[in-house]
């Protein structure tokens, strides 16, 4: 499956069709996320503007996009290497909100990574009165594709005419519905990252562990502890099985990778034979801002209700 085509064409076919729809007198609101959102680059409408979220790998700074990042990460991550992240400064997203008014938008959605673990929903906010039109922040209290739900969902209501509130509305729907698990091979990179949150009390048995996390309350927090990669890994199936089971609708599911694709492809091949398979997959690089801190090997599961 190649997740920056094929794999997200349902993504387009569902966001573009309600662009045809849209009265010409309709609220233009744009949405505005960053890179820890997941969304391939290909994914590119109008109305979406993707902040780069900075990574300094080595003493480089980089943004989320640029080449060869992806190897330089893994490289120096793979030698133990320093790498840091940092958030968007607030005069970019003065400039992105300017040049959205600029174009002929009424106003923004602006969307983003859990303020529990980046300030970039404070770098956002700080901007929002420079600005010639109104913005609105909406901490997602998430990351990755479950953020990314709540983007597409926001895309979709803005497309369809919707006004800035029933954008937001719809955006902490699709949020409302997420759940995130992963698997990491270690705690190392979170602990150096200061994003283990309540997995820290994990970290005197570090070495004997392979840690299952999850995503809550906008923080990193612990799920189970398991004594090898193989167990591990079965109980993600289980744990994302016992998911989609429990749920009353039809599923979305996106499975994150960073220098581990085969994994992630079989992890996808077991998800389509579940009794409660999902009704949309996914397969996508896990960011490099949030590779960072977690590492490699890293496997994760984001599950969202399926917009009708």
């Amino acid at each position: 499956m190649d997740e920056t085509t094929g794999a997200f064409a349902w993504l387009r076919r569902r966001l573009h069709r309600p662009v045809e729809q849209a009265r010409p007198l309709s609220p233009r609101v744009a949405v505005v996320t960053d890179s820890a959102a997941a969304l391939p680059t290909e994914l590119v409408f109008d109305r979406l503007v993707v902040v780069p979220m900075p990574v300094m790998v080595d003493g480089q700074i980089f943004g989320e996009g640029d080449e060869d990042l992806s190897a330089k990460l893994s490289l120096a991550l793979a030698a133990g290497k320093e790498v840091k992240t940092s958030r968007p400064s607030p005069g970019q997203f003065e400039r992105v909100y300017q040049s959205l008014a600029d174009r002929g938008f009424d106003s923004v959605l602006s969307l983003h990574i859990s303020g529990e673990l980046s300030g970039t929903v404070e770098a956002a906010r700080l901007a929002t009165d420079r600005v010639s039109i109104p913005v609105q922040v909406l901490d997602s209290r998430t990351v990755a594709m479950a953020q990314g739900f709540g983007v597409l969902a926001a895309l979709r209501s803005s497309a369809g005419g919707e006004s800035l509130d029933l954008v937001a509305t719809a955006a902490q729907r699709a949020l409302d519905t997420s759940t995130v698990f992963f698997y990491v091979p270690s705690l190392e990179q979170l602990r150096r990252g200061g994003r283990i949150g309540a997995a820290a009390s994990w970290l005197g048995t570090v070495l004997a562990i392979k840690p299952i996390l999850s995503v809550s309350n906008g923080q990193v927090v612990p799920l189970e502890r398991v004594r090898s990669s193989a167990k591990a890994i079965g109980r993600l199936d289980e744990l994302v099985a016992a998911e989609l089971s429990r749920r009353d609708q039809a599923s979305s599911v996106a499975v994150h990778h960073f220098g581990n694709r085969s994994q992630a492809e079989a992890l996808l091949g077991r998800l389509a034979l579940l009794p409660t398979p999902p009704a949309e997959a996914v397969l996508s690089d896990l960011p490099a801002v949030l590779a960072a801190h977690v590492g490699l090997g890293v496997l994760a599961v984001v599950i969202s209700a399926r917009e009708s």
